[in-house]
């Protein structure tokens, strides 16, 4: 069960074990036993829509957490800038490197919030074996599961991070203006090629079965001969469907290359990939002392969407800005926050 945190306002403080791993990570000097931001810049903001919460004391303070990579690097200081607009001081503890390690800190109580996944949760945390395509289904589900673990889920977002395949899209209506999954059976066999990373290649839920789903078996000279799949890492299979190396790549649905490439991605008409929809996710004895941490972030989820993640994916990865900017000019334009 996550520890309260402390009614004088005052949010968890990272025990001195936990600290000293996450120094010798690197992730965060060391001062006493006091918590130190992950990264240094955060910008600071005045309240739009957020609105400081009425009579919240002065020293009230959040630590919101995140992993490593451009997404969740993004998304958490979108939490961090919410929480100031709001009137908490932060703890910015986002890039924590990988998902375990940003888990355990939410249930142990020394983090008060982050943006997770629903078939993350499902399927890594809480060790189910298949995950749930509906996206309402699979959010109610983790919900319900997490509750035991002193975790409150809030609504989840548009913003669905799974796999899926995309094509370059000069090539569509070479393609016979192919536009779902399920059209590849009506292809010939010789344009059923597939670039796939080999994670996906190789796993129990990945190729083989989304193959079968949509009845275009692999190795099947009437299906997807072996021939026609080509194995690439994560990267690299972007730039391959870009070249028409293969016809249909794996991609990950908010990864900013599907805008910057021009790819167009494939509807999972069957309901094939797990639902992964980011979630504002909360301490439950956080949400007991500060119950209007809901309303803040229920104003923020419903702007996450595919397409503004890939945007903002793009910046950082592409052009290199900070994700602090990149999370800090979205809010402003939201009108969420503004800016000092």
């Amino acid at each position: 069960m996550a520890a309260p945190s402390s009614r004088s306002g005052r949010g968890p403080t990272l025990s001195r074990r936990r600290l000293g791993a996450l120094a010798a990570l690197g992730l965060l000097p060391v001062a006493g036993c006091g918590l130190r931001p992950a990264t240094a810049y955060s910008p600071e903001v005045g309240p739009g829509s957020i609105r400081a919460i009425e009579g919240l004391p002065e020293d009230a303070t959040i630590t919101v957490t995140g992993k490593n990579f451009t997404e969740q690097l993004i998304l958490g200081k979108i939490g961090v800038l919410a929480a100031k607009a709001a009137g908490f001081q932060v703890n910015d503890l986002t890039n924590v490197p990988g998902s375990v390690p940003a888990r355990e800190l939410m249930t142990s109580g020394e983090a008060d919030m982050t943006w997770e996944y629903t078939g993350t949760a499902w399927l890594t945390y809480l060790g189910e074996s298949e995950g749930i395509p509906d996206q309402q289904e699979q959010w109610e589900a983790v919900r319900d599961a997490d509750a035991a673990s002193g975790l409150t889920w809030l609504e989840p977002a548009p913003l669905n991070n799974t796999y899926a395949f995309a094509v370059r899209s000069e090539a569509v209506e070479e393609l016979g203006g192919v536009s779902t999954l399920s059209e590849l059976a009506e292809l010939p066999v010789e344009d059923r090629t597939l670039c796939v990373e080999s994670e996906f290649n190789s796993r129990p839920d990945g190729l083989v079965p989304m193959l079968e789903t949509y009845g275009i078996p692999r190795d099947d000279p009437e299906g997807v001969p072996e021939d026609n799949i080509a194995i690439f890492d994560t990267g690299a299979v972007y730039t391959a469907t870009d070249r028409g190396t293969c016809n249909f790549g794996e991609v990950f649905t908010t990864d900013g290359r599907i805008e910057s490439l021009d790819l167009t991605v494939l509807e999972d008409d069957r309901g094939y990939f797990p639902a992964y929809n980011a979630a504002a996710v909360l301490n439950t004895a956080t949400l007991g002392t500060y119950p209007e941490l809901a309303a803040v972030y229920a104003q923020v989820t419903p702007a996450l969407t595919d397409d503004a993640l890939r945007a903002m994916n793009l910046r950082v990865d592409e052009f290199g800005e900070l994700p602090a900017d990149v999370a800090l000019e979205f809010m402003v334009e939201q009108g969420f926050v503004t800016e000092l």
